[in-house]
């Protein structure tokens, strides 16, 4: 039941009721898995709507990409959504958008300021990726307004994954290492995430919080796997292979398509994949560059016939496909948390994951699956081929993995996490603020 009975807990004596949160690229109203929407985009929607639900009352700000949308939004019971004008009315990606942060910042700041006047301001802003965290910091410079942030990937280890296929500008990193000295905290998604940030940016370890992203229990649970294959129009018995997500390089949906490749030619195992996610084609018809490549390589392999390409999906739909799978495979270069295998143990599917990112800390080898390196087809293959022919072994990694997701993973209790984070800030700002009057 998702009401108010559940609130967020906050250290006493805040007095945290207002919350800014800042998503430069990543609107909670866009549909994850299309081009430049992930990950962020799903956590910034779930938390928004977790932390209303707790009885906060949060804006989510995102730039304007087509001219039809309002500027305002109310997407929820105390949730809005306000679209900035900055840039162009239309699609830009990421890469290219540090141009317009200046204008943003200051429309947001105008924003805020009217919103102080009408004794309706913001007691603290969530910053999510470094070009919002430039915003937030610019509205605790101009407003006074304590900031957090979320980065969700850092462009040094961007850069080290991607080398110069990084789009970057190399001024990301210097200004990712001024956000980590200026923000009252850091939300680190997992162990790996902090510790790249003291690594290879010197962040101080006492900035650093660590929170997850999570799924939600209304939206996704086991269901029946022959009522879910009947839905889909899967053939009972074979051996399904799900793999969910945005198609870029990255994400290493090639490796997927390897390992099914050597699955059926080595191991004699009658799979099939399902690959789910990402815009199929151009305005003009054509596919997209990576789903063209992924296409050819299938074919390539003599596996055409066996992977469905199904393209983007309603989130409600996304049970369906986790049920319908024997196993779920994900295997990115880099990750810098992965939403979708805490999805998939959701839904009770053992996950077989990259040795990279947050799926170091979701997936437990041997337990609720297995790790393996990127890039490494051939251990897919050997795993994918033990769980076929195993499936008492899979069905315990699923309860496994299942069990993991409701103790970690809800948004109810990421959502209690950063309310407690907010409130450990704003404690200590109005105790510096106390002291500083104290000096006067």
């Amino acid at each position: 039941m998702r009401l108010n009975e559940h609130p967020a807990r906050v250290p006493a004596g805040a007095s945290l009721r207002r919350i800014a949160i800042i998503s430069d690229h990543a609107s909670p109203l866009a549909q994850p898995g299309s081009i430049d929407c992930g990950g962020q985009n799903v956590y910034v929607a779930n938390l928004a709507r977790e932390l209303a639900l707790a009885g906060y009352v949060v804006d989510v700000f995102t730039r304007r990409d087509a001219l039809s949308q309002k500027t305002l939004v109310r997407c929820a019971d105390n949730v809005r959504v306000v679209h900035v004008p900055a840039g162009p009315a239309h699609y830009v990606p990421k890469e290219h958008m540090l141009p317009y942060i200046g204008h943003f910042s200051r429309f947001v700041a105008r924003f805020c300021a009217r919103a102080a006047r009408h004794q309706a301001g913001y007691d603290i802003v969530h910053a999510n990726f470094f070009m919002s965290g430039m915003v937030a910091q610019h509205l605790k410079h101009t407003l006074g307004i304590p900031f957090v942030i979320t980065f969700h990937a850092l462009g040094h280890v961007r850069r080290l994954a991607q080398g110069a296929a990084d789009a970057f500008p190399s001024a990301r990193m210097r200004i990712e290492s001024s956000l980590m000295r200026h923000a009252d905290r850091i939300i680190a998604e997992c162990p790996q995430d902090r510790l790249d940030m003291e690594q290879l940016y010197g962040a101080a370890p006492g900035r650093i919080c660590t929170a997850p992203c999570g799924f939600d229990p209304e939206e996704l649970w086991p269901e029946p796997q022959e009522a879910a294959r009947e839905r889909l129009g899967i053939a009972p018995g074979r051996f399904v292979v799900l793999q969910l997500g945005r198609m870029v390089p990255r994400k290493g949906v090639d490796t997927v398509i390897q390992g099914v490749a050597l699955l059926r030619e080595q191991h004699g195992v009658d799979a099939e994949l399902l690959v789910v996610g990402g815009d199929h084609q151009r305005p003009d018809g054509r596919d997209l560059p990576e789903m063209a490549r992924l296409r050819t390589l299938a074919r390539q392999l003599g596996i055409e016939q066996h992977v469905r390409f199904v393209g983007q999906q309603p989130r409600a739909a996304l049970r369906h496909y986790f049920s319908a799978a024997d196993v779920f495979a994900t295997t990115p270069w880099y990750e810098p948390f992965g939403i979708t295998p805490v999805e998939a143990m959701a839904c009770a599917r053992p996950v077989i994951g990259a040795e990279v990112g947050g799926i170091k800390s979701t997936v437990v080898d041997g337990v609720t699956g297995f790790l393996i390196p990127s890039r490494d087809p051939r251990a897919l293959a050997d795993r994918l081929a033990m769980l076929q022919a195993d499936p008492q072994l899979a069905r315990r990694m699923g309860e496994e993995g299942l069990r993991r997701a409701y103790r970690h993973y809800t948004w109810r209790a990421v959502a209690q996490q950063a309310a407690a984070i907010y409130a450990t800030v704003l404690n200590e700002t109005r105790a510096r603020h106390l002291t500083d009057i104290s000096t006067l």
